[in-house]
């Protein structure tokens, strides 16, 4: 007899995502058709920034249901903006979405959840990962938290009809959760949301010592890494990055929209000239262990790269690169193949370079770790970035490398 998830279930055993059989019972038995609603959004290849509509009567929608696809089922907070020439129903920023399948199950096989855990969900969206952790532990073993009104009632209603009824809490899971089931602390934590900079402690706060959580982890520019932590008796918690994980941030954490454009003001009266040793392209460099670094140690960085033009062979190589932070802190390197010093320009409060060479410097000093090399401590004072022991807490320029 053909199964609900059967289809989803064999692309994904196929590909070698599924290797829990508790898991593939799960997606198996839970039809992820059931849990997309009659609206979701693509990005639209003619503009780009701006998600289209797509709706049931498109035979895309159907199809995508049983294939490896992340679809987006809110943009905007639920109010879509509109379309560049004023279209309804387009959205400009996604805040709700069904996870692509592959990564769910990456997930939830980290999180090692087993017969006789009980599971905080944050972030319950439509409610599919939310349905396949109640067929593995039952469904009175499962705690889900969605800050959104509307999204949260949706997910409700279709666990009912999938036959599942768990506690679905209209609440902020980024705070400290009241359940009103006789206790607050859970075995496994799983986030299917982002959070950004700093990882909230009340997960920790909420979890058994020994319990594990799993979540995405965002910071500077790049798309979301997998931490899996552990969680200790003295309420701390260390994991390592376990992946890539690319994902919605936490609503109380999402970054400043501004472009760095809207953050640069070359007519700035008090703006000085100078000269560093730091290499302007440092912030471009692709090395996944760095990115990380540099995003934590130097927190809400954003930078853009201009390179000279090919008309002028006499600056070949050349490149104006600008970085920026939202308190209006900015500063340009000119870079040139030659070395430094290079040229620079700066306003605002901080000195980013300074703050990029420092980050370079702790990052050498560890030994350039790769990402799988570097990991995360969790505990009342904020989130720290070690490499290779909880010992090896890497340092932004000035400070005790605690963000939080």
């Amino acid at each position: 007899m053909t199964t609900p998830g059967a289809r989803l279930a064999r692309a994904l055993t196929i590909a070698g995502h599924i290797i829990d059989p508790q898991w593939h019972r799960a997606f198996l038995a839970v039809d992820r058709a059931g849990f997309i609603p009659d609206t979701v959004w693509v990005t639209s290849t003619d503009h780009p920034g701006y998600y289209m509509p797509v709706t049931r009567d498109d035979p895309d929608h159907a199809r995508w249901a049983h294939e490896d696809y992340a679809l987006a089922t809110q943009v905007d907070d639920g109010n879509p903006a509109g379309g560049p020439n004023g279209e309804p129903g387009w959205g400009r920023l996604r805040t709700s979405s069904l996870s692509q399948p592959s990564l769910v199950v990456d997930m939830l096989q980290q999180l090692d959840a087993a017969e006789g855990h009980r599971v905080l969900e944050i972030g319950t969206g439509t409610g599919y990962n939310t349905g396949l952790l109640c067929h593995v532990l039952g469904e009175k073993a499962v705690v889900s938290a969605e800050i959104d009104t509307e999204l949260a009632r949706v997910a409700v209603d279709n666990l009912d009809r999938a036959g599942y009824r768990p506690t679905v809490l209209d609440e902020d899971g980024a705070e400290h959760l009241e359940t009103g089931l006789g206790t607050d602390r859970f075995h496994r934590v799983i986030s299917t949301v982002a959070a950004r900079g700093s990882l909230p402690h009340a997960w920790v706060g909420q979890t058994w010592p020994g319990g594990v959580i799993v979540t995405p982890w965002e910071v500077g520019t790049r798309p979301g890494v997998l931490v899996r932590l552990e969680v200790g008796e003295d309420d701390t918690a260390h994991g390592r990055i376990v992946g890539e994980a690319p994902f919605m941030v936490l609503r109380s954490q999402r970054p400043d929209s501004r472009r760095i454009r809207d953050l640069v003001d070359e007519e700035d009266p008090g703006k000085q000239a100078g000269t560093t040793t730091v290499n302007p392209r440092l912030v471009a460099y692709e090395h996944p262990g760095w990115q990380l670094v540099l995003g934590h140690l130097v927190p809400d960085l954003r930078y853009a790269v201009y390179e000279a033009s090919e008309e002028r062979p006499e600056c070949a190589g050349e490149a104006s690169v600008y970085v920026a932070t939202p308190d209006r802190s900015w500063a340009l390197g000119e870079y040139t193949p030659v070395g430094g010093p290079y040229a620079t320009e700066r306003a605002g409060g901080r000195d980013l370079w300074a703050e990029v060479g420092a980050a370079w410097e702790e990052w050498q000093r560890a030994g350039r770790p790769g990402r799988e090399q570097l990991g995360v401590t969790v505990d009342a004072g904020g989130t720290r970035l070690w490499a290779g022991s909880p010992a090896g807490v890497l340092r932004p320029l000035g400070s005790a490398a605690t963000v939080g």
